[in-house]
């Protein structure tokens, strides 16, 4: 189910073929999982305290929403566990999420359907950048520095966005506007091929044709962050980079880059902290 409506664009699949046939198996996973009315009482327990219910008759699209504070959450080691149960004819489908912000500023990589890793190198001089011993980047004043980041898709993602927060000493460099100048030309921003209805090719015969273009559909370079989107993300390994100035002299913390799904948030993944040191 989640494949084939990720599959579409602008709210529908590729042509007037597709649409049907999509719709043909959509009708099948209906029959198949939905046929049952929905008539049950939904309750939810947080170990021994009561958190809520919702009744649901017949069939729509309403959702019920109910938060937790953190403060009601179990501090220090062990927990409680979270019950939900149904007491009737029908599926219920649930979605459970955690809204935080860490209490340390050093945060290291996390794993959950991405891998992300970032690198700074010079782009016009490698002695401009260095790492210390200790992790800590060092880039010198006024030099053009090289982000480089690494996006590990184990399996097939969709509505994929790509951030990656910037230095407070460093200012991206945007290659469409005029006062940016020419930057160098290798960026290592990976290329994937695309599919489309056409002439045959030498993917072989049928009517098909085939080009190449960056694995993003689209990108912002903004003041604080650099961001990449793309619609539909094949398992692999991925590499996207950007040119930005070090304009402002000074230790620097910068958040992890990070990767999710737009719409299944709980998929995503982050890198490591960075200490960016410019002189």
């Amino acid at each position: 189910m989640e494949g084939l409506l990720g599959h579409r664009k602008a709210g529908r699949w590729g042509n007037t073929q597709e649409n049907a046939f999509v719709l043909l198996a959509l009708d099948r996973y209906f029959q198949t999982y939905e046929k049952t009315t929905p008539d049950f009482l939904a309750r939810a327990w947080l170990g021994d305290r009561y958190a809520g219910e919702h009744a649901f008759r017949g069939r729509t699209t309403e959702r019920q929403h109910v938060e937790v504070p953190m403060a009601a959450l179990p501090g220090g080691p062990g927990g409680n566990d979270l019950v939900l149960a149904k007491e009737g004819p029908g599926r219920l489908y649930y979605r459970i999420g955690l809204r935080y912000a860490p209490t340390s500023l050093r945060l290291d990589p996390a794993d959950h359907g991405f891998t992300v890793e970032r690198a700074y190198e010079g782009a016009d001089d490698p002695a401009d950048v260095r790492r210390e011993a200790d992790g800590a980047w060092r880039v010198r004043a006024g030099a053009r520095v090289r982000v480089r980041l690494t996006l590990v898709a184990p399996e097939r993602r969709y509505h994929v966005a790509l951030v990656d927060p910037l230095s407070a000493g460093l200012e991206p460099l945007n290659p469409a506007l005029a006062l940016t100048g020419t930057l160098p030309d290798e960026t290592d921003t990976d290329v994937t091929e695309v599919g489309a209805p056409g002439l045959g090719g030498p993917r072989g015969a049928g009517s098909w044709w085939w080009w190449t273009r960056p694995w993003f559909e689209h990108q912002n370079l903004r003041d604080e962050r650099v961001e990449a989107f793309t619609s539909l993300l094949w398992e692999g390994v991925y590499t996207y980079a950007y040119v930005a100035r070090a304009t402002t002299p000074g230790a620097f913390v910068v958040p992890p880059p990070r990767a999710e799904e737009m719409y299944a948030p709980e998929t995503f993944g982050r890198g490591s902290t960075d200490r960016v040191v410019i002189e």
